[in-house]
């Protein structure tokens, strides 16, 4: 879990336990005021979310293996990080391109070619999802998914964390990144039919300089959709992001959701978490 100013990591250790971490977050942002600029906070949201998650994975693996077994590295946290960079462009960036790009001659206009290749970058994300999905252990983390989604939503609307009253609430949240994902993916169509169709090169590479825009634009709709969730406009905008998380997050039992408010009360222990319970997006769910 993370709050405005720290975060916390709770694992279920091999015997049982549950074991809690937490730290200051240390943004960017407090040492460069202009990174807070709309657009750009975006990027150096991601960047800092995507640099904490891996910490988290190697820590959360480190910690789930017991004392003996405790030999996740930094080096294969990185390679994996790397592996992971090269799998996605090839998949949602060059594989796309190349399937619109061997019939674009049949495409009336660039528009028209843009969003095909938005739509078949969109299936491809389902499908990716649907496949991932039937892995026992990344079941497992969907499921943790939505015990944090769950945890949350019992914070924002005022309750006592008790895992048995927080089972009650929904697994999807307006704030998740697969909704985040989903509106960077839409917003690409729009910005990349700006672009035309040039070679399948110069495509790639408009592809991959784009991404920060987008993302930073991508950012503020889904915080402005955290301060507006109950306006009918963003319910309508975020419907296709809650949909697409019911492929994300599976139902959690009673010990995950007892782990996610372990977590939770990390971030509470360190800064007033009771005072972002207005949905505003200052306690966000890290998955």
């Amino acid at each position: 879990m993370r709050g405005k100013r720290h975060w916390a990591l709770a694992v279920r250790r091999p015997d049982g336990e549950i074991s809690v971490h937490a730290e200051p977050l240390n943004p960017l942002s407090d040492r460069h005021l202009f990174l807070r600029w709309p657009l750009l906070r975006g990027v150096i949201a991601l960047w800092e979310s995507t640099a904490l998650g891996i910490r988290t994975l190697a820590m959360s693996a480190n910690e789930s293996m017991g004392e003996e077994e405790r030999d996740v590295s930094k080096r294969e946290m990185a390679l994996s990080l790397v592996i992971g960079i090269v799998v996605a462009v090839a998949l949602f960036v060059v594989l796309p391109l190349l399937v619109a790009g061997s019939v674009k001659d049949r495409f009336p206009n660039s528009s028209t070619f843009v969003l095909a290749e938005g739509v078949l970058r969109i299936f491809i994300l389902v499908i990716y999802i649907l496949a991932v999905s039937r892995i026992k252990q990344l079941r497992r983390v969907f499921e943790y998914h939505g015990a944090e989604h769950k945890t949350i939503h019992a914070l924002e609307s005022g309750l006592e964390l008790d895992p048995e009253e927080i089972i009650r609430f929904s697994p999807l949240h307006p704030r998740c990144g697969t909704s985040f994902l989903l509106i960077v993916m839409v917003l690409a169509i729009i910005i990349f039919s700006l672009v035309g169709v040039p070679g399948l090169f110069w495509l790639i590479v408009s592809r991959l300089i784009g991404i920060p825009l987008i993302v930073g634009l991508s950012y503020e709709v889904i915080k402005y959709a955290g301060k507006h969730k109950d306006s009918a406009v963003m319910k309508v905008v975020m419907y296709p992001g809650l949909l697409l998380q019911r492929l994300t997050t599976r139902e959690p039992d009673i010990s995950q959701i007892e782990v996610a408010v372990k977590a939770l009360e990390g971030v509470a222990a360190l800064e007033p978490v009771e005072l972002d319970r207005t949905g505003e997006g200052d306690v966000e769910v890290m998955a």
